[in-house]
């Protein structure tokens, strides 16, 4: 599998996301924001969490409209694979590639912390390596998680299975503790939680491994 990682002013862990790539048997390569394309034949995108551009206007509208934005927006459009986390959460939402919104957390405090999570949903190649209703371990940290989106919005979402991950109890507020969504042809993810964070027990939790692990099983050669 070849993965490009999309680093923004402000991005934290770009380096964890393609590392943690790189684990799994991925070739990453960099992008910086200010490209205007993609490079040729990657599989997969990747938006890491962080704080691109120190989070001026809302968090991820500014790097929403970064050069890079249109080539991410046409790979999308193809089929291509997206995997946004935290921040990059956050960016996809503002490019419209996934529906909703990420509000302030309800508590009003950042907050850092493992928290547990149950996957919805093993029909992607985000998730397959899991089984639906597994709890794992996968830490957090933001300001804005709070995922929120009008009630026809989170029928649809979980009408067709396309809630990726719920918090077993949501610290942030999130509405039906949604913590990471699919799109309409299930190729984009959007999570709050670090799975990067969690690749080795040495870090806490080695269960984030499983979604890298899902995407290598899903781009392996037949």
């Amino acid at each position: 599998m070849k993965a490009a990682v999309i680093t923004y002013p402000g991005s934290n862990c770009d380096r964890d996301l393609a590392e943690a790539l790189r684990a799994a048997g991925a070739e990453v390569t960099m992008v910086w924001h200010k490209e205007t394309a993609l490079p040729a034949g990657i599989d997969l995108v990747g938006l890491p969490g962080g704080f691109s551009f120190g989070d001026y206007l809302r968090c991820g509208a500014i790097a929403a409209r970064a050069p890079i934005a249109p080539a991410l927006a046409g790979f999308a459009a193809r089929g291509g694979h997206v995997l946004g986390i935290c921040n990059g959460f956050q960016v996809l939402l503002e490019m419209g590639l996934l529906p909703g919104a990420l509000l302030r957390n309800s508590g009003l405090r950042y907050i850092c912390k493992p928290v547990g999570l149950r996957v919805e949903t093993c029909d992607s190649a985000f998730t397959a390596a899991y089984r639906a209703g597994q709890e794992i371990s996968v830490p957090i940290a933001h300001h804005d998680g709070n995922y929120t989106a009008d009630a026809e919005t989170r029928a649809r979402l979980a009408g067709e299975d396309r809630v990726a991950f719920r918090y077993l109890d949501a610290p942030n507020g999130s509405m039906e503790a949604i913590a990471g969504i699919l799109s309409e042809n299930r190729r984009v993810l959007g999570m709050m939680p670090h799975p990067e964070r969690a690749m080795d027990a040495r870090q806490g939790s080695a269960d984030g491994a499983g979604l890298f692990a899902s995407l290598m099983g899903a781009f392996a050669p037949a």
